[in-house]
């Protein structure tokens, strides 16, 4: 007898292995612009970090997050406040926010050194 397949349930798989794909890329792509972006790394440990997500993709990506959470978190929140207090200066400078403002938006920005 032979075996018959579904269509329906053969999309919803392929549905779904490519949702799972995509999320996968994306947190694959946080892991290396963090990678990239990091300062406190060496290029040796930065080279080891890309090596182990490229060899072993899902075991990298996932022990990297794992490890890292905490400082990826830290990272994003200073840059974050670095660019909100970029963009102040820029509208104080084109005379759109007062001093004063521009101080309270400064003094707002978390006080997180960029790593």
């Amino acid at each position: 007898m032979p075996v018959t397949t579904n269509p329906f349930v053969e999309m919803l798989w392929a549905v779904l292995i490519a949702c799972l794909w995509v999320a996968w890329l994306a947190i694959l792509f946080v892991v290396m612009r963090d990678i990239f972006r990091r300062r406190d790394l060496r290029g040796r440990v930065k080279t080891a970090w890309i090596v182990v997500a490229i060899l072993l993709p899902f075991l990298g990506v996932f022990a990297y997050m794992a490890s890292q959470h905490d400082g990826i978190t830290e990272r994003k929140i200073a840059r974050a406040a670095a660019k909100e207090v970029e963009n102040a200066e820029f509208l104080r400078d084109i005379g759109a926010i007062t001093q004063v403002e521009f101080d309270a938006v400064k003094q707002k920005a978390p006080d997180v050194r960029l790593a």
